[in-house]
Formats: C-alpha cells, sequence, structure tokens
C-alpha cells in the first residue's frame, strides 16, 4: 500500500526546511491546526495519522508490527523515505514524541533537530523514577477502556487536556478519541502507557527541545527533569500552562516556544 494513502499524508507549504509532525494517542493531525498556518509561512509541513486514526487506513494494521512503539517509528522512516526531503525537523506530540525519538535513534541522518512536546520514556513509577502513575492504576485505566471505551473517552479527556475552564476542548478531544477505531486504540494505549524506553532515550545524539507544561498529570515536571538529564544534546523549557496537549489549550505559548527554538537552529 502506498504509505502516504495509508498514513493521510498531507504536505502543506514550500519552505526550504521541512517540518514533520507526529501526533498523540486517540489524536489526529488536526491537533496542529493552531500551529501550522503559522509555520506554513516558511516551511513545508507533512501531516499524518498513525494507523487505525483519523483517515488513516485502518485496514494496514498489523498487530505484530504495532505490539511496540518501534512499529510506529518505522511508519514515520517510511513516510521520510517516500519523501526523500532534506533533514528533517520533527515535532512530536506525548507518544508521538517518544515515536520520534525512536526512529532519529534509528535514523539520526533523517533529523536535524527533534522538538518534544510533553514528551515521556515511562508513565509508570518505579523506587528511582516519577512517572506520573502506579502500574496497578494504569491497568485498571486500561481495564476501563477495554470495557467501556466511550466511557474511557468521557472520563479521561477532561484530565488529559488540563483546562477545566473550557470543557469545549475536552469535548473535542474526547471526539478524536471516538474517531479512532476502538480495537485498535485500545492496543495503541496498552503500548503506550506500558513502554518503557527510558534505557532508548539516553542514545538520542540528535539536538532536542523538550517542551513541558508546569502542570501536566500525564508526564509531570519530573519528567521533564529525567530527559533534561539523559538526553546528550537536550534543552528544556516549561510553559507556565496546564495540561498534556498545549498546542490546543496555549498555541500562542507553545508556538512562541517552538519558534524561538527553531530560529536559533535553524540553518
Amino acid at each position: 500500500m502506498n504509505v502516504l494513502q495509508r498514513n493521510n499524508v498531507h504536505i502543506i507549504g514550500s519552505g526550504p526546511h521541512t517540518l514533520l509532525f507526529v501526533n498523540g494517542f486517540g489524536c489526529d493531525q488536526s491537533i496542529w491546526r493552531y500551529l501550522t498556518p503559522a509555520f506554513a509561512e516558511h516551511f513545508t509541513l507533512v501531516l499524518f495519522d498513525h494507523v487505525g486514526a483519523g483517515l488513516s487506513v485502518a485496514a494496514a494494521y498489523e498487530p505484530a508490527k504495532y505490539a511496540s512503539l518501534d512499529g510506529y517509528a518505522q511508519d514515520v522512516l517510511e513516510i521520510c523515505d517516500h519523501l526523500n526531503h532534506q533533514p528533517i525537523y520533527l515535532i512530536g506530540h506525548s507518544v508521538g514524541a517518544m515515536i520520534g525519538t525512536l526512529a532519529a535513534i534509528t535514523a539520526p541522518e533523517r533529523f536535524q533537530q527533534l522538538l518534544l512536546l510533553c514528551p515521556s520514556p515511562c508513565y509508570i513509577n518505579d523506587a528511582n523514577y516519577y512517572g506520573g502513575f502506579d502500574r496497578a492504576d494504569l491497568e485498571a485505566m486500561l481495564a476501563f477502556m477495554e470495557t467501556d471505551y466511550v466511557g474511557w473517552a468521557d472520563t479521561f479527556a477532561p484530565f488529559i487536556m488540563g483546562a477545566p475552564d473550557r470543557p469545549t476542548l475536552a469535548a473535542e478531544l474526547t471526539h478524536s478519541f471516538c474517531q479512532t477505531n476502538p480495537a485498535i486504540a485500545r492496543q495503541f494505549a496498552r503500548v503506550t502507557f506500558l513502554s518503557d524506553n527510558r534505557q532508548d532515550v539516553g542514545q538520542l545524539r540528535t539536538p532536542c527541545l523538550l517542551l513541558q507544561c508546569a502542570e501536566d498529570l500525564v508526564a509531570p515536571p519530573e519528567v521533564g527533569d529525567y530527559l533534561a538529564a539523559t538526553i546528550p544534546d537536550a534543552t528544556l523549557v516549561t510553559l507556565p500552562v496546564s495540561g498534556h496537549c498545549p498546542q490546543l489549550s496555549a498555541p500562542t505559548e507553545t508556538l512562541n516556544a517552538l519558534e524561538a527554538y527553531l530560529s536559533r537552529h535553524v540553518n
């Protein structure tokens, strides 16, 4: 199957440098819509949907391939190979940030910079690491998702969005979750929340921006501190905002931070 069709790839703009956007769990490429108009003036933008989300081809889902984040990273590299653009500036959100990181570790020549929004290499607490969740709580959440996916979306979207004063944002995220193929989403959630990529992130040699929120229940500030200490060439910036999807809830602050980093690093 054509990669561009499989992942519903869209290319916007015609700038000399390429920005590749990698969505987080349960989101399609529309989550970037508040940022793309500004970037399209100077960059070529590449947006896509993970298999099973948005307008991707759900029939292309392969359980064995997508049993780990490496399968999603392979898709990123296949898109890069198909487009054959010059080294890419990758912007990844949430688990999309970790997918982009794995892609850059595998093929560092493909990527110029990584801009990672609310990244986390591991969501599970242990004796020496605070990821935000006890494993039992994550297992309970995943069990809820298995038995009542729509109920899970209604319950957890406000928790993830973290903007109680703007319920329309949580409603939008709920809608995005419910547009995702439920069977694929349940498996992707298990892969997302139970993965542990702490041993991988130390191998990253691509310079990167770690953009976190001051209050984020999904990827708390301690996670940003861990990544900044582990990734050799990382710059940590904390936005004075709440939630896990600042490209929707705080687009101006997010855009300003991304543009400031790019302005210093785009050749």
